[in-house]
């Protein structure tokens, strides 16, 4: 063999060598990533669905491709707190690289069972107070996210029912007591109430047959109108109050665009879809090496108003048309 042919093999054999490490970094920047999603709503929720089909399509806009480079292991836990906390169990048994969870009713459980897989809430009402986060800028452990409000958003509620009916002077305050939010939120409606002229009244959400009974001896007085505070517990519990809104013919505001869609009469509140998607921003910089504790807790942007105009009208109610200029959607 001539030293011509012999330096043309040694030189292809150095070509395979070196091509060899950048084939297996290849297969491990491809390798299967597993992302666990814990949404506090059962598999048949419209609601969630939608909200989690955001999540994923916008994963798949940031090349993340379900069987492809990434497995979604989704756990349906509804609303029961043990169903909650046993599913939180399954899936940080399965090593994630991540877990998408909403609220602190998911995360809090989670951070019970593991201080290290990271998770990233697309929702969280007070993510410091529910001690969830050390700090919003910092978040400094293994969860981080978005916050659905700031308190003083509470106060619109009330500003809000008393702009579309003028001749409410009574606000029954759904709120759940059992949360610093629930606690928070009717703080400041309370303050807010002297200065537009209302009387506040808690109702505590603790079952559906209380929810009842309280609202309809709250209806029997005249000139009265509902606020719907943000819980998980409201969400709930939506379907019923909507229905006692509209049977009672009460004038309600709710937290979230759900409640209106569902038959609900006026809502003002986070996007909460536009918050899925930009959860997935954060769970792909988290799959590509960034900390949870690095990454800021982020308020909204901005705030959506959605307006059902056959709720208003069954209502009785001509809706100003500075507040219908301000609505974001309209329901006809």
């Amino acid at each position: 063999m001539s030293n011509c042919l012999r330096r043309r093999e040694f030189i292809a054999g150095l070509g395979g060598a070196a091509a060899w490490p950048l084939s297996v970094s290849a297969q491990r920047r491809e390798r299967m990533r597993r992302i666990a999603i814990l949404p506090p709503a059962i598999a048949d929720d419209a609601v969630y669905q939608t909200r989690v089909g955001a999540f994923l399509q916008a994963l798949a806009l940031l090349d993340w491709k379900i069987g492809d480079n990434v497995r979604i292991d989704t756990r349906w836990a509804g609303v029961n707190a043990a169903d909650i906390r046993r599913h939180a169990a399954e899936l940080v048994a399965l090593a994630p690289d991540v877990i998408l969870a909403h609220g602190s009713s998911t995360v809090g459980p989670l951070l019970q069972v593991t201080r290290t897989v990271p998770i990233v809430f697309p929702t969280a009402s007070d993510p410091v107070g529910a001690g969830l986060v050390d700090s919003l800028a910092r978040p400094g452990g293994n969860a981080t996210g978005f916050m659905s409000f700031e308190y003083s958003l509470a106060g619109k509620w009330l500003e809000l029912l008393r702009q579309i009916a003028p001749g409410v002077t009574r606000a029954a305050i759904i709120r759940d007591p059992t949360i610093p939010t629930g606690i928070g939120q009717f703080g400041v409606i309370q303050a807010m109430a002297p200065l537009l002229g209302v009387e506040v009244k808690p109702i505590n959400i603790r079952d559906a047959d209380e929810i009842e009974r309280v609202v309809e001896v709250f209806a029997r007085s005249p000139n009265g109108g509902l606020v719907v505070a943000a819980s998980a517990a409201a969400t709930l519990h939506g379907d019923l109050i909507v229905m006692l809104a509209s049977r009672h013919k009460l004038p309600a505001v709710y937290f979230e665009r759900a409640f209106v869609a569902a038959g609900g009469l006026i809502s003002y509140g986070a996007d909460y879809i536009d918050q899925y998607r930009k959860a997935a921003g954060y769970v792909d910089r988290i799959l590509k090496g960034e900390r949870p504790a690095d990454l800021p807790v982020q308020a909204p942007n901005s705030y959506e108003l959605v307006l059902n105009l056959k709720a208003a009208k069954a209502l009785g109610l001509d809706i100003p048309a500075t507040v219908y200029a301000r609505a974001d959607e309209v329901i006809e």
